[in-house]
């Protein structure tokens, strides 16, 4: 049975996936600097000592915690996100090479895509190949720690992964069914999705979208940027009078669509909690 060590694990997707590791039957330690009933430990990522301490013995890390954007609007410091987010996540790699953990997940997001996301006349296609074209500080630290990923998987055999997940935040269910159509995830189905990515090997360096599963293709986007209630309902007839029922709102616009493609075809990822399943429970 592997030990898995998860950073982060009193966080919504941390939390999540302690708990499907532990189905699995997976030797799962969880640590955080906030107690919770997935956390074991109370560890401090910045502490460069107490990482390299405490990982001794592991098989593999996924590497959850970070300052994240919510943090960027409550007006953190740039330096907390650099101590955070990048020094804590170079301590976990170092601590790879010196206790031969040769396997390092990383939970990255698709906010780095940034202002690549931006375009007046018709919603932007988001899949691997879009260049990150970070906006904040949130963003910048995130792609320099993948970038770090890919360094240490060049030049120390770290088979490191980064995974960009999409938005799984505390909204209202208009909100949230609306982005389940393009931009948003459930995190159990992002958890099941950082799990085969544990579970398959890599020879190459590879980065994921990891989002819930968009009915919209490329043909729609210029639509979506205008008329985006037309296209839902094209997709999903019953959307009109859900929507009517629950007194909720259509989008008056779709900017982006986060495509999972490379995820469903390389990990097997095949998100369950999308659109069509939130409007049914």
């Amino acid at each position: 049975m592997k030990k898995i060590l998860v950073t982060g694990s009193s966080g919504r997707l941390g939390k999540e996936l302690v708990k499907q590791l532990k189905q699995k039957k997976y030797h799962v330690i969880g640590v955080d600097i906030i107690p919770s009933h997935t956390t074991d430990c109370i560890i401090d990522i910045r502490n460069n000592a107490q990482v390299l301490d405490f990982t001794a013995g592991f098989d593999a890390i996924i590497h959850t915690a970070a300052l994240h954007g919510k943090h960027f609007e409550l007006h953190y410091p740039r330096i907390d996100f650099i101590r955070t987010n990048i020094d804590g996540t170079i301590n976990l790699l170092n601590a790879c090479v010196a206790n031969s953990i040769k396997k390092f997940l990383y939970i990255s997001t698709t906010s780095i895509y940034g202002n690549a996301m931006d375009n007046p006349n018709q919603a932007v296609w988001v899949d691997e190949s879009l260049v990150p074209d970070p906006r904040d500080i949130y963003d910048i630290t995130k792609l320099t720690c993948e970038l770090l990923c890919r360094d240490f998987f060049e030049k120390n055999q770290i088979e490191t992964t980064v995974l960009r997940v999409s938005r799984f935040l505390p909204e209202n269910d208009n909100l949230k069914a609306i982005h389940r159509l393009y931009r948003g995830l459930d995190e159990r189905d992002g958890a099941m999705g950082i799990i085969l990515a544990l579970e398959k090997s890599f020879q190459t360096f590879e980065i994921f979208n990891i989002s819930n599963d968009s009915p919209f293709t490329k043909n729609d986007l210029a639509e979506l940027i205008n008329n985006p209630k037309s296209v839902i309902k094209k997709y999903f007839p019953q959307a009109e009078a859900i929507f009517l029922a629950k007194n909720w709102t259509f989008p008056t616009k779709i900017d982006r669509v986060y495509s999972i493609e490379k995820a469903k075809k390389e990990l097997n990822y095949e998100p369950i909690y999308n659109f069509d399943k939130l409007i049914e429970d």
